[in-house]
């Protein structure tokens, strides 16, 4: 129980520092921006907190809901409008089940993920890579957890 509070703490500590510092990203943005402060249109910060980023999947499953499509048809849209040209989609898993089977599992959706771009016509570059339980975004041994930590995020690469 302590160790979890520990963990808790420690991405805590971490999320704060990295607000604190002023530095600058691949494409320009800098901290405060990447954090939602100031999602101005066609930033980073607008695709990742008003777009959204972030596709969440059921336990064990590698095809998307229609709120996962929806979600999907509006980064779509984003990209397509903002010329992207390169994006990268990341996999994940949530912590049960072995790293091997969450490595395949997170690049399954991976590539769920780009196969549906793909289908909406998106012809930038898209590379996939899977985590597997390897990044959670949330330290818990309950369905709350899982439930976050079973996802496709997509990162802009090049624009």
């Amino acid at each position: 129980m302590t160790l979890n509070i520990v963990k808790k703490l420690m991405v805590a500590g971490l999320l704060l520092t990295l607000a604190a510092c002023a530095t600058q990203n691949e494409l320009g943005q800098d901290a405060s921006s990447i954090l939602g402060a100031d999602a101005k249109p066609g930033t980073i910060a607008e695709f990742t907190h008003i777009v959204g980023d972030t596709v969440l999947f059921e336990t064990n499953q590698t095809s998307m809901n229609d709120a996962g499509k929806a979600l999907l048809d509006r980064q779509y849209a984003w990209l397509v409008q903002y010329g992207v040209s390169e994006i990268k989609i990341d996999g994940h898993a949530d912590e049960r089940g072995t790293r091997q089977y969450n490595i395949a599992l997170g690049a399954k959706r991976a590539s769920s993920v780009k196969k549906y771009f793909v289908s909406l016509g998106y012809s930038g570059t898209i590379k996939t890579l899977s985590f597997g339980k390897e990044r959670p975004v949330s330290l818990c041994d309950n369905i709350s957890c899982w439930s976050q930590n079973r996802r496709a995020v997509t990162v802009v690469v090049t624009k």
